[in-house]
């Protein structure tokens, strides 16, 4: 008797082990609004609740990776003054900061609550030093609101989910996903297409869905249901058309040129997280990007990289 019971306790550890083993990684993907307008500024509320319940294993950002050369060689004088003003202090601390990989991993391993202003300080400007957007924003956060967030909504989507789910969830890094290397070419697109669509419906076109979009959004903003509204896949089928040029009644150069350039940018955005849930071996991800990327990120996951259980926020 005793021998059948070991028996069958190694046989049920041996199925849950692989079980869990043949158990796809899981990317829960959340469609933000980047800023949201003071009228709505609870909008993320909702979606703090759901990153929080969902409780990820690693949190990825709409932020250019460090090691990305070509998107930074654009935004060093690019489309954002931010990005502008980091790559600048980056440079600089490069070539005179004393960066120390010790001192940062044992600073970087104290709880948030025991580090002290020269910690964050530190911190701050050693991921500056390591061209690392995401967590240089996430750990000038914490030094400016403590860390609970800030108490007031910053009407964005690093203040009110990103930076604050991390904390909650004691992540010290957020990961960077994005990639703005065709950023110019698609930019220069959009005005190509823009001009080419003035007297061939194109402009028409898509007026009408930004309208219809923006009066869809109306009544669910006022109950602070913008977020799920946003998340919605109606609601970001009409973005990614928006955005990708789909929404053209007559295609013209300039509006082929700017969908290839977004889907390019899906195409390895969806690239750089697959391989970083690969290597970093989490089971639960969450990725926190606009939502007009959205169903362009669905669809490079299905087509190329099948082996990991891809989950819309609307959808879970």
């Amino acid at each position: 008797m005793k021998n059948l019971i070991k028996f069958l306790t190694v046989l049920l550890v041996s199925v849950f082990t692989l079980s869990a083993q043949n158990k796809p990684q899981e990317i829960v993907i959340i469609g933000t609004m980047h800023t949201v307008p003071k009228i709505v500024k609870n909008s993320y509320k909702p979606m703090l609740k759901f990153a929080k319940k969902y409780k990820p294993e690693a949190i990825y950002v709409e932020s250019p990776m460090a090691n990305d050369s070509i998107s930074w060689q654009y935004l060093k004088n690019g489309w954002s003054k931010g990005y502008q003003k980091f790559y600048k202090l980056s440079d600089s601390l490069q070539k005179n900061f004393d960066y120390n990989d010790s001192k940062f991993n044992a600073t970087i391993n104290k709880d948030f609550s025991k580090m002290t202003n020269n910690d964050l300080d530190y911190l701050i400007k050693s991921f500056i030093y390591k061209r690392d957007n995401g967590n240089y924003e996430l750990y000038s956060y914490l030094k400016k609101y403590g860390v609970n967030g800030a108490k007031k909504p910053t009407r964005h989507e690093d203040g009110d989910l990103t930076y604050k789910l991390a904390l909650f969830m004691n992540h010290k890094k957020v990961i960077n996903i994005d990639d703005q290397q065709t950023n110019k070419e698609y930019h220069n697109a959009w005005n190509k297409c823009s001009k080419e669509g003035v007297k061939n419906g194109n402009n028409s076109a898509n007026s009408k869905l930004y309208k219809k979009n923006y009066n869809n959004a109306i009544f669910p903003a006022i109950f602070r249901g913008l977020g799920k509204h946003t998340n919605k896949r109606k609601s970001l089928q009409q973005l990614h058309d928006m955005a990708s040029f789909s929404y053209v009644v007559k295609d013209t150069k300039g509006c082929k040129e700017g969908r290839k350039y977004f889907d390019e940018r899906n195409m390895r955005i969806a690239k750089n997280i697959s391989k970083e849930v690969i290597k970093s071996k989490k089971d639960r991800n969450i990725v926190i990007i606009g939502a007009a990327h959205i169903i362009g990120l669905e669809k490079e996951f299905k087509e190329n990289y099948p082996n990991f259980k891809v989950i819309l926020m609307k959808d879970y």
